[in-house]
């Protein structure tokens, strides 16, 4: 420790005893040590500094303390008394909270995003994001969809299956359980969080929450009761449910949903498979564009990107994008002209190739060269608004010309579904040649394959 300086040092005390009372009488003095062979010596609070206790030798030092004062051995016995009592009822109130909480933690969620903070993906969320998600413990999930029973399944996708679930609070949810045998399945799983948890929009399926314990990777969503668009829309009894005014909302909605993905929302988001059965539909048929597993997120400026991985769906993949690997802005608008056509005919996009037509989009151009377009309506409804189905039409085969820049963007075609927008001429889509198609003869099983192969030796995943 610090010596005293100089005149702290009081040799005029002969003994411990004065140094001690010379101490006390002066407030100033904070500690003493009295040393035979030195004398008294005084620290005040500017110089005692740098305390060490030696383990061996060295001098003793007293410091000077407040003054307590202390009571009778009844005083003592009553404040061990109270502490006592104090300390078992406070244990015996944290064991009582403990197993409660064990009790209601099967059916609880555990606190929003907790889970998720180990995962390098996770740092792409900055910290200041609102991350609205629920993160479920899966034991949660397993009482929620009674174990995944076969009764709570509700379709299988290229990520896995699909459960209806019953949450504690009695709200039923959606719950996509990712399959152990999908190759895109972890990277389709933290894509959605990353993205869906920042997008919120009416026509965009809402992500309630995500389970991510072990091997268990889990999106809970909110539960739409009409399921996906083909479901009605390809079914030959339920397909009439869609009177032409409703397949004219569903249209805008999608429309409405892309805009805000690629224009309006605060990232640029390109879906990437957009098609019929990726889109849900509310209690009032409203649609919600879901599945955004293989989606990207644009960067500024930033207008297209190149990918060596090519992963979408068949028949709704852009020629740039099929055969280059380029997607854009270009692209969904594209997937959604091909999602238009077959709202507007109620048939897949790979319906009539037993009838010599290559798709959809090859017998939509025909109708409409030969100026026959309203043939192309769905013969399952009547035919009430003649010039807004060829007008559906005409927007349908703008957005699946060969060029993305011939393709309107989708502010474009939400002004064109209003009414509000002149429409130029479409030309004949490359896609819609019938030629090499009616002479090879190849058997349906094998379109996926012959349209991609034919064109490109870029390695595509089907979904």
């Amino acid at each position: 420790m610090k010596l005293p300086d100089s005149e702290d040092y009081l040799s005029d005390i002969g003994d411990q005893g004065g140094c001690l009372s010379w101490c006390l009488s002066n407030c100033s003095c904070l500690a003493y040590s009295y040393v035979s062979t030195i004398g008294c010596m005084v620290w005040t609070k500017e110089n005692l500094i740098d305390l060490e206790e030696f383990s061996t030798d060295g001098e003793n030092l007293f410091v000077r303390v407040a003054h307590v004062k202390t009571g009778g051995s009844s005083q003592k016995a009553v404040v061990i008394s109270l502490s006592t009592v104090a300390g078992i009822l406070f244990f015996a109130v944290f064991v009582f909270g403990l197993c409660k909480w064990r009790a209601k933690k099967r059916g609880k969620p555990e606190k929003p995003g907790k889970l998720l903070q180990g995962n390098a993906w996770k740092e792409q969320l900055k910290e200041d994001d609102a991350l609205e998600l629920t993160v479920f413990s899966f034991d949660s999930i397993l009482l929620a969809t009674n174990k995944f029973s076969t009764t709570s399944k509700l379709g299988q996708g290229g990520f896995g299956s699909v459960y209806r679930g019953k949450m504690n609070d009695g709200k039923e949810v959606a719950v996509k359980r990712l399959s152990s045998s999908s190759a895109q399945g972890v990277q389709e799983f933290e894509n959605e969080i990353v993205l869906i948890s920042k997008l919120q929009h009416r026509n965009l399926v809402k992500l309630i929450g995500c389970c991510n314990e072990g091997d268990e990777k889990i999106l809970v969503y909110e539960y739409l009761p009409n399921k996906s668009l083909d479901s009605f829309l390809f079914d030959s009894k339920k397909k009439v449910e869609l009177k032409w005014g409703k397949r004219f909302q569903i249209i805008e909605g999608i429309a409405r949903g892309l805009l805000y993905l690629h224009r309006d929302s605060c990232l640029r988001v390109i879906h990437r498979d957009l098609k019929v059965s990726n889109i849900l539909l509310d209690e009032k048929m409203n649609p919600k564009i879901s599945d955004f597993g293989l989606a990207r997120m644009f960067e500024g400026t930033q207008i297209l990107v190149n990918t060596h991985k090519i992963v979408g769906t068949f028949g709704y993949m852009s020629p740039e994008y099929a055969m280059g690997g380029i997607f854009s802005e270009g692209s969904d608008v594209y997937s959604f002209g091909v999602l238009l056509l077959e709202i507007v005919s109620g048939r897949k996009n790979s319906a009539l190739y037993d009838q010599g037509y290559l798709n959809l989009l090859s017998y939509a151009w025909q109708l409409w060269s030969e100026g026959k377009a309203l043939d192309l309506l769905d013969e399952a409804i009547a035919l009430s608004f003649p010039l807004e189905v060829i007008r559906c039409i005409h927007i349908g085969l703008l957005c699946v010309q060969d060029h993305a820049m011939d393709r309107p963007n989708t502010t474009n075609v939400v002004l064109m579904l209003s009414g509000e927008s002149d429409l130029p001429q479409p030309r004949q889509p490359i896609f819609t040649f019938q030629t090499e198609m009616r002479n090879h003869a190849i058997p349906p099983q094998q379109q996926s394959i012959w349209s991609v192969n034919i064109v490109t030796n870029t390695m595509v995943e089907g979904r």
